[in-house]
């Protein structure tokens, strides 16, 4: 960790010489010295976030988001910075991007998206701090505003997952993903991505939509939100430079391109996937909503009523555990040798004082699944049956 922090003395020590004032990647330009140590410490950062276990593995999902950033810079910009985007299983709302074009977007916020043109916005924002050069530009700017890692750690503290994530991210990561760029940094990527969202034929309504969204679900839940794209003051910028550049500058060109279909259709498992974290994280009212909005696309699903189930049983509200084994046993009625719901049927049986159904439950449980990791602790809960 050390060497985070002699990196950013290093840039503050050569911030007064150095310009701010640099050429975007549009134009023709070569690595500064400082920059290509910039670039080498990104590297080191994103190799142990890479094998940290927290990525989500899926090619074709992958393949897509890339696909959409390519469709989004011309290939001289391509040429020049090779965009990768790269989904981290994370509940929280943030996309950071580092300054070589490697791309970090959480599944959160994937999750909360409703169609590509949503999902172009929020790339182009991020592509636009790296062809604009802008973490070089904040550190030659921040001579004596190192950041400090361990007090922004400290303040995310009962976020879960959070704190795993921050702990792998070195000063780079840091100030895209926590701190974010400037005022002025953020309001160029703002004004840049809606260009590029044009360009590429996308509905420009939909740019601050998903900002709306994300804003009006931060209100209602009163969630709190560790990263960049997580806090009411920087949704409510985004927004409002949205809609001032469609009111001024694109006054007119109001139309284009959503791909609402082939977004839900590439991206409905990401939506399951990190309704189970926001669960995991006790996040009862956003996770609901995910498996609803899964619903929507997946009817049939029976994990969706099974986190549901899940859901109402942990939560603990007053009729939940009815609810509970409603959302079970419909799960159990689409597919009847799914075994989880099973398992916590019996447990809220158990609960109850319902020996028998729960040992029913239990047993139907480890019939179908006699491997199951947690069959020691189910056996404990047979014994008791038993007595």
């Amino acid at each position: 960790m050390r060497y985070l922090f002699l990196l950013l003395i290093l840039c503050s020590l050569t911030a007064g010489c150095l310009t701010t004032s640099l050429p975007p990647v549009t134009e023709d330009f070569g690595l500064e010295d400082d920059e290509k140590r910039l670039w080498q410490r990104s590297k080191e950062e994103q190799r142990v976030l890479n094998n940290s276990g927290l990525i989500y593995r899926d090619n074709e999902i992958e393949d897509y988001l890339n696909k959409i950033a390519r469709n989004l810079q011309t290939p001289e910009i391509l040429a020049r910075t090779p965009f990768r985007i790269i989904v981290i299983k994370n509940p929280y709302l943030n996309a950071f991007a580092f300054p070589n074009g490697v791309i970090y977007i959480h599944t959160g916020i994937l999750a909360r998206m409703d169609n590509e043109a949503q999902l172009a916005t929020l790339l182009a924002h991020e592509m636009t701090h790296c062809t604009h050069r802008h973490a070089l530009r904040a550190f030659r700017d921040r001579k004596n505003k190192a950041i400090d890692l361990a007090a922004v750690q400290e303040n995310q503290i009962g976020c879960d997952g959070a704190v795993d994530l921050l702990a792998l991210l070195g000063s780079t990561g840091c100030m895209a993903a926590v701190t974010g760029y400037s005022r002025d940094f953020e309001t160029e990527a703002d004004m840049v991505g809606i260009r590029l969202v044009l360009q590429a034929g996308y509905d420009p309504n939909e740019a601050p939509k998903i900002f709306e969204h994300l804003t009006k679900e931060l209100a209602e839940e009163k969630l709190r939100e560790p990263f960049f794209f997580g806090t009411h003051p920087k949704l409510q910028d985004r927004i409002e430079n949205y809609r001032n550049f469609l009111d001024t500058r694109y006054q007119g060109k109001r139309t284009g391109t959503k791909n609402t279909e082939v977004f839900l259709t590439k991206l409905h498992k990401v939506i399951l996937d990190n309704a189970f974290l926001d669960l995991k994280a006790g996040r009862f009212s956003t996770a609901q909503r995910g498996a609803k909005k899964y619903l929507t696309i997946k009817p049939d699903d029976p994990r969706a009523y099974y986190l549901l189930g899940e859901i109402s049983r942990q939560r603990k509200k007053q009729n939940d555990a009815d609810r509970a084994k409603a959302y079970y046993k419909k799960a159990l009625s689409i597919e009847p040798s799914y075994p989880d719901p099973l398992r916590a049927i019996g447990l809220l049986y158990y609960k109850e004082g319902k020996k028998t159904l729960a040992k029913r439950s239990f047993e139907s449980y480890l019939s179908l699944s006699p491997h199951a990791p947690d069959k020691a602790y189910i056996m404990q809960y047979l014994a008791q049956c038993n007595e």
